[in-house]
């Protein structure tokens, strides 16, 4: 299949890019025109990359020439920030989807892969670990932005045909993840104790959240674009959930360092506990994550260490 990868030069679609490109399809990778292509070395000279914007619809058309599948990762906004500016998160990320799925129906794209957020589109758990079917309630523009593309999702394939999957993923870390961004607590903790920095936690270290390693998302991905599914939705995560202050310790045990941890007053976006339920994927996919936050950790150490992160 031909597999267009929209934010293909991150952390997440990188690895994505890498997984395709290994199970012989064609990848071309959407992304900012400056962006670096560090991320994408492994296999720059067997893809194919466009710049361009997310909201120009020509840039978009372009991109979708001949593709077979969308894999869809590009969001312009995170958790913490989104609820200062809900109408720049619903102008750059809903009307860019849907400028998106417009083009894609003319285009005949035969399917899309959404990564939608297991963290944030349920909101306030009523029961741990979460389903699918969990009501979905989110409490900051982020999820809402999400679960409404989700919705969409679902109307153009009533309207259109145009076929989707959704991945609810819970926290993805490993190599290539960003340690100087503010999203991703792995990355975040990991690379403060690399560089002896303070670790700033907000509450008391008792919310606790789902975290996967990235290598482990990448079947699942391949899985659902070469396949019909039963469901049209996916939880993808650990099926645990860690508190931070237990991420905390297996930071201690796998680099043992002493991280410089500063408490500060928690954050009324923050559920205090998120774990998904994963048995649908591992009952309909055949899918299940092989590796252990203590495994996991240390390859991300041992990856930070090697020099490899980019500053």
């Amino acid at each position: 299949m031909k597999c267009l990868v929209l934010g293909g030069a991150g952390f997440i679609g990188s690895h994505i890019v890498d997984a395709l490109v290994e199970r012989g399809h064609e990848v071309r990778v959407f992304d900012l025109p400056n962006i670096s292509k560090r991320n994408l070395e492994k296999n720059l000279e067997k893809i194919e990359l466009v710049g361009g914007d997310f909201d120009n619809a020509n840039d978009i058309a372009r991109a979708l020439e001949g593709i077979d599948a969308i894999v869809h990762l590009i969001c312009t906004t995170l958790p913490a920030p989104s609820n200062e500016n809900p109408v720049y998160d619903v102008e750059t990320n809903v009307v860019g989807t849907l400028n998106l799925l417009n083009q894609a129906v003319k285009a005949g794209v035969r399917k899309i892969v959404f990564g939608s957020s297991g963290g944030t589109v349920y909101g306030i758990p009523e029961k741990v670990p979460i389903p699918e079917v969990h009501p979905t309630n989110p409490i900051c523009s982020y999820g809402i932005t999400k679960l409404t593309i989700e919705k969409y999702l679902e109307l153009y394939r009533r309207l259109h045909g145009l076929d989707s999957v959704v991945l609810r993923m819970a926290n993805p870390y490993g190599e290539r993840q960003s340690f100087r961004k503010v999203q991703g607590a792995v990355a975040v903790f990991l690379g403060k104790t690399f560089l002896d920095e303070t670790i700033e936690i907000w509450g008391d270290g008792s919310v606790a959240r789902d975290y996967f390693y990235i290598g482990d998302l990448l079947p699942a991905v391949c899985h659902v674009i070469e396949n019909e599914t039963p469901s049209s939705v996916y939880n993808i995560g650990s099926g645990e959930s860690c508190s931070l202050n237990a991420l905390l310790e297996t930071i201690r045990k796998v680099t043992g360092k002493e991280p410089n941890v500063e408490f500060k007053l928690g954050r009324p976006l923050d559920v205090d506990v998120n774990c998904l339920d994963i048995a649908r994927a591992k009952a309909e996919l055949g899918w299940a994550p092989k590796t252990s936050l203590e495994e996991g950790l240390k390859k991300t150490w041992d990856w930070l260490q090697s020099g490899a992160a980019p500053e």
